[in-house]
């Protein structure tokens, strides 16, 4: 079983590093559209539509790949006190009620909304017309992997209660730990206290 979780949360993080390329694209159509603005006075009106496409696309894919490490804002703030039995009944009863019905909804909706865009190839209303019905296949596909992904998490609650520890989970790139990172090389507070000191004294012996 613990297999299948962490292939879930390998595809949720491969498609999330594939469209964090969008990024690289969204930068680079940006500062095209500025210089050619403004330096050519040339403005393009698709340049916006694709901008708007590409970031909703990102934004949506980048939902399952969030959710895989745990990453969504939570709202209590007391919860990283309770232990993980606890932790793992409140996801539990949220995924439960909320969750799936919202995800679900959306999933079931969005394919109607996007075969409706296809039916009638739809476009964008701009001078140059780009094609819309292919991002709004983007919402479906965004809505099933984040169903997906919401299964597994539903899997690693119940594992959880019966374990009283999360399982293991699929890692990817995270912030800096800093107490982790004075651990790795060795150096204590007192030591940092130190250099600060030193590095003030020489700053006012140089004044």
């Amino acid at each position: 079983m613990q297999k299948l979780l962490l292939a879930v949360d390998r595809l949720s993080t491969w498609l999330g590093q594939l469209f964090a390329w969008f990024i690289v694209v969204l930068t680079f159509l940006i500062t095209y559209e500025v210089f050619s603005r403004y330096v050519l006075n040339n403005p393009h009106d698709w340049n916006l539509n694709v901008q708007i496409m590409l970031y909703g696309t990102l934004f949506m894919m980048a939902g399952a790949y969030t959710l895989s490490k745990n990453g969504h804002v939570r709202g209590d703030v007391l919860y990283g006190f309770f232990r993980p039995r606890t932790q793992a009944t409140i996801d539990l009863i949220l995924y439960v009620i909320f969750f799936l019905p919202g995800i679900v909804a959306l999933t079931y909706a969005g394919w109607g909304y996007a075969n409706e865009a296809l039916a009638i190839r739809e476009q964008t209303f701009s001078a140059t017309a780009l094609p819309l019905y292919p991002f709004k296949f983007v919402i479906p596909v965004a809505g099933g992997m984040l169903l997906l992904q919401g299964i597994v998490e539903i899997v690693r609650c119940i594992t959880c209660l019966r374990d009283g520890e999360w399982p293991s989970r699929e890692l990817d790139v995270e912030e800096v730990d800093v107490d982790k990172l004075k651990e790795m090389v060795h150096v204590k507070d007192e030591d940092i206290a130190a250099l600060d000191k030193y590095v003030v004294g020489q700053a006012g012996g140089h004044k």
